[in-house]
């Protein structure tokens, strides 16, 4: 079920479900596109639905949908700029040895394997990626560890936390050798926060992350 977090004439936050895919796929695996059209076909004969930006399958959290083309382009626009300030909350299998830092490599996607590839230097076709770390507390499960995120390149946050010995868990892709939830790796886009194009004014929209409460 569609869980709709805060909807405008422009655009729909939802909280994404782990383990549903964003966008239709050849492989006719369940949607949020999908999803998103079939709820604002209620009100509207062939609806606009235009995707803002991206969560892997297995993650949950906030994902934007563009209800009319002209906000699709200023949102993109957003994103483009790193206008949006991008939270995430994840539980690692081991304790960081730092309580908090700066994770900066450059990142190869491997389509082959479809995984992310990290340099500690900048390396050709890798692109720069950064995020900040701070561990908040323990989980039944592990260490809970709050993100934001700067750059949002494929498979960003999994293959940083991996590369620092720190796998999320159930991200066996990544070296995790603990269970999540089926479909599933403990990793929530729980906050965006970003200024509206046209008001002015800042929107903060928030995720409850279902799995852990």
């Amino acid at each position: 079920m569609l869980s709709i977090l805060h909807e405008t004439p422009r655009w729909l936050a939802v909280n994404k479900t782990a383990g549903i895919a964003v966008e239709r796929s050849p492989y006719g695996y369940p949607c949020v596109e999908e999803e998103v059209a079939a709820y604002l076909s209620q009100h509207h004969r062939n609806p606009y639905v235009g995707i803002v930006h991206r969560l892997d399958r297995p993650v949950s959290g906030v994902l934007l949908f563009a209800k009319k083309p002209s906000a699709l382009k200023a949102l993109h626009e957003v994103f483009r700029e790193r206008k949006v300030r991008k939270f995430y909350t994840a539980i690692v299998e081991k304790e960081p040895e730092a309580n908090k830092g700066k994770l900066r490599h450059w990142l190869f996607k491997d389509l082959k394997n479809k995984r992310a590839v990290l340099y500690e230097k900048p390396t050709k076709n890798a692109v720069e990626c950064m995020l900040d770390y701070q561990v908040v507390g323990q989980h039944a499960e592990g260490w809970k560890v709050e993100i934001e995120l700067h750059t949002g390149k494929f498979h960003q946050i999994r293959a940083q936390l991996a590369a620092m010995g720190c796998p999320i868990i159930g991200d066996e892709k990544y070296g995790a050798t603990r269970p999540w939830l089926p479909d599933a790796i403990a990793l929530h886009a729980h906050q965006l926060v970003w200024k509206d194009t046209y008001s002015g004014g800042e929107i903060v929209v928030e995720a409850p992350w279902v799995s852990v409460q």
